[in-house]
């Protein structure tokens, strides 16, 4: 860790985890957020996230969400949360689970691609059982597809005009679940890992956690992980995925979720990867497309 600790994150130590810290290493950094591991003065070891001002409800929300779910998955301890001294932001502290991602123990050999696609399938399917509450987050749809027509011409919108079309008629007969948001290997921290035991899997950063659909979680899973590109990767996530599918559903979210990130991808290289991902999916589920397609950065 480095010995330069922000204001806010000492502030957020001594205010939440009643304990200065001494050191601090940022862990990502987004528009509305910022991740740090600190080392406290009291030899604990700490995750705290701090939100901005424009974000000031979501350390109560994901302390809360983190709660609700832990009686059936494993989550790290919330320790505190609120509002930091001195500072418009807010502050979440959970205890620290170490270094090592289930992302990052498939990228080095140590669990194979397969077993660890069938791992997020298997922690969605319990994190998807966890009662949801009446104070549970909800976004509506169509306040995606609003959020989602700022970064994009019409023309996008039009082109996956079924998709969103069969996402909005299963609206009033989908039955919500708790959805993590933004499940993926890195999102998944192996405690206890050592050779010849089998670590536990503990879900972290609940910030996009929300009450909605299984299918969008799922296929929030297949699209970041990079699985909707491989049939065979996909199938090993929903087989693996304890919970009955509706796969029209699933593939409909696909669609909605690989819009958003090429919505939200650089011009240039990037963005042209996200609009390949779509052109395969049209020909995969043309029914959940229309002719026209987005229009390609020019390099």
């Amino acid at each position: 860790m480095t010995a330069r600790v922000p204001a806010a994150v000492v502030r957020a130590a001594i205010a939440l985890a009643g304990a200065p810290a001494h050191a601090a290493q940022r862990l990502s950094a987004r528009s509305r957020t910022a991740v740090y591991r600190a080392g406290l003065a009291d030899g604990r070891s700490v995750v705290i996230t701090l939100y901005a001002a424009t974000a000031r409800r979501n350390a109560i929300t994901e302390s809360a969400a983190i709660r609700a779910v832990a009686d059936h998955v494993s989550v790290p301890a919330v320790i505190g949360y609120g509002h930091v001294p001195g500072h418009e932001a807010t502050a979440l502290v959970t205890a620290d689970l170490g270094t090592l991602t289930l992302g990052g123990a498939a990228r080095s050999g140590q669990i194979s691609d397969e077993r660890a696609l069938k791992d997020l399938a298997g922690l969605l399917g319990r994190l998807h059982r966890a009662p949801v509450q009446s104070w549970a987050p909800r976004r509506a749809f169509f306040e995606q597809v609003t959020s989602l027509g700022r970064r994009c011409p019409p023309s996008v919108l039009d082109r996956i005009a079924p998709a969103l079309a069969a996402i909005t008629d299963a609206v009033d007969t989908t039955t919500p679940v708790w959805c993590h948001g933004d499940l993926h290997g890195d999102n998944v921290v192996l405690a206890g890992h050592r050779a010849g035991h089998r670590s536990v899997r503990h879900l972290v950063d609940f910030t996009d956690a929300t009450a909605g659909p299984r299918e969008s979680d799922v296929a929030q899973t297949l699209v970041m992980t990079d699985a909707v590109r491989s049939p065979l990767r996909a199938r090993t996530v929903t087989d693996a995925y304890p919970l009955t599918l509706d796969h029209h559903l699933l593939a409909a979210w696909t669609v909605f979720h690989t819009t958003r990130c090429w919505a939200h991808s650089s011009p240039g290289d990037d963005r042209a990867i996200w609009a390949d991902r779509l052109d395969e999916l049209s020909r995969r589920t043309p029914h959940l497309f229309c002719i026209r397609r987005p229009e390609r950065t020019h390099r």
